[in-house]
């Protein structure tokens, strides 16, 4: 079952039914972990942590999930709030802090996908360009506002608590159709995603998460091996990928089809299934500011918010409007235009050009609808 926030009086007798045998897993993110699908133009429960939840429910019986990913999300909202609304909590980390001090010492698991809209939403032009000056200014905000959630989570958490983030895969990849500017843009991309993946990595484990490697998985730095795509011809690898696993080549947006949320939900599974969790930094830096950690009440207190069940949708389903006051499923959103592409304290520049044109058409294109 998913659990949504809600009221003290559902909570209570939630707790009652389940007694100390309940776990519980929280999600967190952008629309990776909200599951936004722009066929249907909105959040659905194909996300891989809807699917990564089913996963773990089998070898955790009891496991319930809270399901707090918020389409658009940025570091800076999921810490102060704006994008989504939380019943009796001002964010999305305020929301997973409540819950983890109402249930401590049963989260057994927490996942995190932020950081990509940091950059999306803020330096792409109207004209399809990319601000390199915007570029290094947010990638070192991003950085230290996602050490500070991650620094905050971790510290909520209990000993057995897992925690897993993820770097992310290279959408620009599917510029490498648009003949040779394209590719081109697409072999300069490489580089560029693996030091801001390099510098997600780096927080992370600075802050005792692991980290599921998106890039890996999606074999994001092959160009060498061919494979044959229908319509398309012979292609790298990791063009390929792009093509099978997100909706970039065809309809121009970067987030993962159903397909690739699978394959991300088996990225942090496989992450979870590892027995030896990285230590946190006995000094992370930035260490977590004090707003992000003192509105969670200790252990033992009153909790506001508490969680409470609700109806999982049918696999597949679309989630409708995303209000947890009314739906119980997913927290208020507009449909993203958002792209789940680029973050970290590496990034100096993304490739500009074909690629930075190839999505920008497609956030305006939403953002007029």
């Amino acid at each position: 079952m998913t659990i949504v926030l809600g009221t003290p009086g559902l909570a209570t007798a939630d707790e009652a039914a389940d007694g100390k045998d309940a776990t519980y897993y929280i999600s967190l993110g952008d629309s990776l972990a909200s599951g936004y699908q722009p066929d249907v133009d909105k959040d659905t429960d194909v996300a891989y942590t809807d699917q990564l939840y089913t996963q773990l429910k089998q070898r955790t019986p009891g496991l319930k999930h809270i399901r707090l990913g918020c389409t658009a999300e940025t570091t800076e909202s999921l810490l102060k709030g704006g994008k989504c609304d939380y019943p009796n909590a001002k964010s999305q980390l305020d929301a997973a802090l409540k819950a983890m001090a109402q249930h401590h010492g049963k989260v057994a698991y927490v996942t995190l996908s932020v950081g990509a809209n940091d950059i999306l939403l803020n330096c792409v032009s109207p004209a399809g360009t990319l601000d390199g000056a915007c570029l290094n200014s947010r990638s070192q905000t991003m950085a230290t506002n996602l050490a500070q959630i991650a620094g905050a989570l971790r510290k909520a958490g209990a000993k057995d608590t897992q925690f897993v983030g993820s770097t992310y895969y290279n959408p620009f990849l599917a510029t490498w159709l648009l003949g040779a500017a394209g590719q081109q843009a697409a072999k300069e991309s490489a580089p560029l995603l693996e030091a801001a993946n390099t510098g997600i990595t780096q927080v992370y484990k600075s802050t005792g998460f692991k980290v599921a490697d998106l890039p890996g998985t999606f074999s994001s730095n092959d160009f060498t091996t061919q494979v044959n795509v229908p319509g398309a011809g012979e292609v790298p690898a990791n063009v390929a990928k792009i093509c099978q696993l997100t909706w970039a080549c065809t309809k121009k947006d970067p987030h993962p089809n159903a397909e690739g949320h699978k394959v991300i939900a088996g990225a942090f599974a496989a992450e979870l299934a590892r027995n030896d969790a990285p230590a946190a930094s006995a000094t992370p830096t930035p260490t977590p500011s004090e707003s992000a950690t003192n509105d969670a009440p200790a252990a033992g207190a009153t909790p506001t918010p508490t969680p409470s069940e609700s109806a999982t949708p049918e696999p597949g389903k679309d989630t409708g409007a995303n209000d947890p006051k009314t739906n119980g499923d997913l927290a208020e959103t507009g449909a993203s235009s958002s792209a789940p592409v680029v973050a970290g304290a590496g990034l100096a520049v993304v490739a500009a050009g074909a690629a930075a044109i190839y999505f920008a058409r497609r956030r305006r294109t939403v953002e007029e609808s």
